[in-house]
């Protein structure tokens, strides 16, 4: 949770701000062909345990790709329900899912209600946005039927995930506020003992969670550090320019030491990427 309210809120537009930006970029790399980390998709939604008929709450949502995965498995009399905050995820979820029986909301995690119970929520790599993960998990447990599923997945703390500590272990040393003043550990539910307890914390019971280590080559080391610089988020991107040339060239250098391990004789980088994935049961 961040210090004060007033973080938060301003955490919040921050992040809104940011996935407006970068949700059409997120969705060509990542979300819409299901590599890397996204293999978890498929997983997620099995435990879910969905079955025709049921009526699936889809918590941030981002640009639908864990939709897409719900609605076979609900047949034509189900139903999902995709929320999100960014108006832009959004918008590109309802073109994914156009004309599916599915809604999308705008509206924040730690805010939603609805008069209607949910067999299963499902949410994919967002709980660690949340800066106040209690709230989003109790408004959505008020949402949920008596035994609905809670199935979520978060990425693995710290170096299990490589492909983002090659560089920010790197440019942190260089730019001290990459990450915002107050915002909260995005790797702060990456071991199995503190993701439990968040989720126990929250009232839910009969809690599983399943360890993976799925792989993601971006090709080249350059062909990393390209993507990386392409994919930035426009504030971050201006502060590394900001750096000068000199210095980001320095941090190149370092961070390509940092992936020599996983680098192939061939020059091809391969990262492993460890993935948490969670059941639990709504009291």
């Amino acid at each position: 949770m961040l210090a004060r309210n007033s973080d938060s809120a301003e955490y919040k537009k921050r992040l809104i701000r940011t996935w407006n930006e970068i949700a059409p970029r997120y969705h060509r790399r990542w979300a819409k062909d299901g590599t890397g980390p996204f293999k978890s998709t498929s997983e997620v939604v099995k435990l879910a345990g969905i079955h025709p008929d049921s009526i699936v709450l889809d918590l941030a949502c981002g640009t639908g790709a864990v939709t897409r995965s719900i609605l076979p498995k609900i047949g034509p009399t189900g139903h999902v329900v995709g929320v999100d905050a960014s108006y832009t995820a959004i918008k590109i979820a309802r073109k994914q899912n156009r004309g599916a029986n599915a809604d999308f909301v705008l509206a924040d995690a730690e805010q939603v209600h609805f008069n209607d119970k949910f067999d299963a929520v499902i949410c994919q790599y967002a709980l660690f946005f949340f800066p106040d993960a209690q709230r989003a998990l109790r408004s959505v447990r008020r949402c949920m039927k008596k035994n609905a599923t809670l199935a979520l997945a978060v990425h693995g703390n710290g170096n299990t995930v490589p492909f983002f500590s090659s560089i920010t272990d790197v440019v942190t040393q260089y730019v001290p506020d990459y990450f915002p003043k107050n915002a909260p550990s995005l790797d702060r539910f990456g071991t199995k003992t503190e993701l439990k307890s968040e989720i126990a914390r929250a009232g839910f019971s009969g809690i599983k969670i399943r360890q993976y280590c799925f792989e993601y080559s971006p090709g080249t080391f350059a062909d990393y550090w390209s993507g990386y610089l392409r994919y930035l988020a426009t504030p971050i991107k201006q502060k590394l320019h900001d750096l000068g040339r000199s210095k980001l060239a320095q941090i190149r250098e370092e961070v390509k030491q940092k992936t020599a391990l996983h680098t192939k004789k061939d020059g091809i980088v391969v990262f492993p990427w460890k993935v948490l994935i969670l059941t639990a049961r709504a009291p």
